[in-house]
């Protein structure tokens, strides 16, 4: 089945050949694994605590994750924007896009950040409802320092944006790494030395976004980059290209946003379990983030090429480098996926969580083992692709059904009608993984992805 024109492609004038497009997309994955695999260690730091600490800390980021995903749309819209005027040539412009994306996001994660500590106590009432209230105590304390990191987030998501749309993937990856190796450090001198608790975990996760975002800024500053951005005093709305970001980072936050609404609906399904299976889901989560690392970490990449590739109007070879990231990614993913199974028993361990906990645990990592290699890589990875050429409202409402008709849906019947634990989750997610790759693989067929129109 032929995918894209071989002979419509010049193979010797690639602007990704295999050795740059390795260059590319290592440093985001291992970057990537890295966020996951700290943040494993995060857990399992906490989990220390006890049962209250972690099940607080996991149902705060149920909602902190929805905002990481928020910015992380705006941070694919400036990647997408950028990398298409910068294959296209128009560098200024790029910078001045850039810009616009730095109001925005700083206006937005500001607006978040009031409207969090303003509402802390009857938003997680809202969403969680009768929880125990140690759990709930901790979620609060947990929150209200986390939510102050978020400007410094979404600051820190666009610059990195801005250096992977030029091809350069590598510093981002090293700030993040430094950024986490103090989140870890200072949780073990807070969790551990000081004994502040969930309260220690959220402020070193503050002080390492600090330092994430000041020196990813200081650094966009520098001439020689694909990217500047500098006189943040002398920046104004520039109203027609912050619609045009907006235009790409509204569906895509749509989406993301409709992933996390997805998980806080079923988390408050799980949380109705008991204390422990929520602390089973909290690390079965996390380790399902880890196994998916090298797929998000192609499609991270991808984006940047596809995106230079339609600026340069190269759209064979747009097609080229999907297919080719989506073999890459379903590799990843399966060697991923078998690491992770072999960790989980000793991670459970190490974290300290109760045995029903840890093995309710392990068979939800199982489940996934088998069915994220056949699923996942073709539900997600041509999707960056496709976005990066424009066609982000596609996306958005198909990721939006199969989201609410399969996860969700069928995680709330199995559960009401058939009392199924936590594994109905994961069944709800396989659903929807496989439903959608068979949408997106047809969607990459037809080519109407390529007619959406960007810059």
């Amino acid at each position: 089945m032929k995918l894209y024109e071989r002979d419509k492609i010049d193979f010797g004038n690639l602007l990704y050949p295999t050795k740059a497009m390795f260059a590319l997309l290592i440093p985001i994955v291992v970057e990537q694994f890295l966020n996951s695999f700290m943040g494993m260690m995060d857990t399992m730091m906490v989990s220390n605590v006890g049962s209250e600490a972690i099940s607080a800390v996991s149902l705060v980021d149920s909602i902190n994750n929805l905002i990481i995903q928020i910015f992380a749309a705006m941070a694919s819209g400036a990647a997408i924007i950028c990398s298409q005027y910068l294959g296209s040539g128009k560098r200024e412009i790029s910078n001045k896009a850039a810009k616009q994306v730095v109001l925005t996001v700083l206006v937005i994660s500001l607006s978040l950040t009031l409207l969090g500590l303003s509402l802390r106590k009857p938003l997680l009432r809202l969403i969680f409802g009768q929880i125990e209230e140690g759990v709930m105590a901790q979620a609060q304390i947990y929150f209200l320092v986390t939510v102050l990191s978020y400007p410094f987030l979404a600051l820190f998501s666009a610059g990195a944006a801005f250096f992977r749309a030029g091809g350069n993937s590598k510093f981002p990856m090293k700030v993040s790494v430094a950024s986490n190796f103090i989140n870890i450090f200072g949780n073990a001198f807070l969790i551990f030395g000081l004994h502040m608790g969930v309260a220690g975990a959220a402020l070193a996760t503050l002080i390492s976004r600090i330092f994430s975002a000041v020196v990813i800024f200081s650094f966009l500053r520098k001439p020689a980059q694909a990217i500047v951005v500098r006189e943040y005093l002398s920046i104004r709305p520039d109203m027609p290209l912050i619609w045009k970001i907006l235009a790409i980072g509204i569906p895509s936050g749509v989406e993301n946003g409709m992933f996390q609404f997805g998980k806080l609906a079923i988390q408050s399904t799980v949380s109705t379990m008991g204390t422990q299976a929520i602390a089973a889901q909290a690390m079965a989560n996390i380790m399902e983030s880890v196994n998916g690392i090298a797929g998000v970490g192609v499609g991270i990449g991808l984006m940047t090429m596809v995106g230079q590739a339609i600026g340069a109007g190269r759209r064979e070879e747009a097609k080229y480098y999907i297919v080719k990231c989506t073999q890459l990614g379903l590799a990843g993913i399966l060697v991923s996926c078998l690491f992770v199974l072999g960790i989980c028993k000793p991670v459970t361990w190490l974290a300290g969580m109760e045995p029903v906990s840890a093995q309710l645990c392990f068979e939800m990592v199982a489940a996934i083992t088998v069915a994220k290699p056949l699923f996942w890589a073709f539900s997600f990875i041509p999707a960056y692709g496709m976005r990066a050429a424009g066609d982000v409202r596609f996306s958005m409402i198909t990721s939006t059904v199969t989201m609410w008709c399969l996860r969700v849906a069928l995680c709330v019947f199995l559960v009401k009608a058939f009392h199924m634990g936590p594994m109905a989750v994961w069944y709800g997610m396989f659903a929807d993984w496989a439903v959608r790759g068979v949408v997106f693989f047809f969607r990459f067929r037809s080519g109407r992805w390529m007619k959406q129109g960007v810059i």
